[in-house]
């Protein structure tokens, strides 16, 4: 099998090595010139045998939507493209009937594991048709985590049923890392605590709040115990927001996630608290997200 794959940065450059390692040949194009195997996207379709499999891996917004506005020039009818980027879910539905108009086929996918993913694999949430989902099956097989498929991946709905699922995924993770971060604070605040990254350290077997974020943040607490090396400053990218919106116009109460939101803005406004220098430290654990040294 051979597919193309958009972007290589943080994750897509990953996601082509774990490919590869699988037995999938990958032909990947990036902007810059030094990490692209293709001078650009018309070389990618050249390269690429058809009925082709595209991955775009690339920022949402703009960005996503040059690509395909430009891989819809390039490629053929029969064609499959499949946005694995953080896009909103309302945008697939343009992408898609962009796409379908040249007769070329459109997934979407939410992807989550951050810089880990090469090692651990990725959690896949997919939207689009059986048969689409039916072909690019064996590229999902070599992206998840190994086990059982059901336990790493998720044929979630039509097309914009992906992203939605990966949108609530990133919901449920703001609250969850804030959490975690208010119980670091909190411990920090007491003196009668005196080894907090013991404590969390102490919290990975048998309670239950383990979970691999708890393993990010006691390796972020041993590399740096008191967090002083960076700033509690945090931004939110995009995710979050719009997960609120849809809780909003659908009426579904979510204080912690709104919480967890309105922390982020208050990070942003210099406030520095030991709360949200370790929502910072797990953003940059998890996904190599950019942090502000103290």
């Amino acid at each position: 099998m051979h597919i193309g794959l958009v972007g290589l940065g943080r994750m897509g450059n990953n996601m082509r090595a774990r490919l590869r390692n699988a037995g999938i040949e990958v032909t990947g194009y990036d902007a810059n010139p030094a990490v692209s195997d293709v001078p650009d996207l018309a070389g990618l379709a050249a390269a690429v045998p058809g009925p082709r499999i595209i991955w775009v891996m690339v920022p949402h917004g703009k960005i996503t939507d040059d690509v395909i506005t430009d891989l819809a020039g390039v490629l053929d009818a029969g064609d499959l493209v499949i946005d694995g980027g953080n896009s909103k879910w309302l945008d697939d539905e343009i992408h898609g009937k962009q796409l379908s108009e040249r007769g070329i086929h459109y997934m979407d996918a939410g992807v989550s594991g951050g810089v880990w993913g090469l090692e651990n694999g990725y959690g896949l949430m997919v939207g689009g048709s059986d048969e689409d989902v039916e072909r690019a099956l064996p590229v999902f097989d070599a992206l998840r985590p190994a086990g059982p498929r059901e336990e790493g991946f998720v044929h979630a709905g039509p097309t914009g049923a992906g992203h939605y699922a990966k949108m609530v995924h990133n919901g449920i993770e703001y609250a969850i890392m804030q959490a975690y971060a208010e119980g670091f604070e909190l411990l920090e605040a007491k003196s009668l605590v005196e080894d907090v990254p013991g404590v969390f350290t102490a919290w990975q077997r048998g309670t239950v709040v383990r979970s691999w974020l708890l393993e990010l943040l006691v390796r972020a607490l041993h590399e740096d115990p008191k967090l002083d090396e960076l700033e509690g400053y945090v931004e939110d990218s995009g995710e979050g927001r719009w997960t609120l919106e849809e809780a909003i116009e659908n009426a579904v109460p979510m204080p912690a996630l709104s919480a967890s939101i309105f922390a982020r803005f208050v990070s942003r406004q210099g406030e520095d608290s030991p709360a949200m220098k370790a929502v910072a430290a797990l953003r940059n654990q998890f996904g190599g997200h950019a942090i502000k040294k103290a």
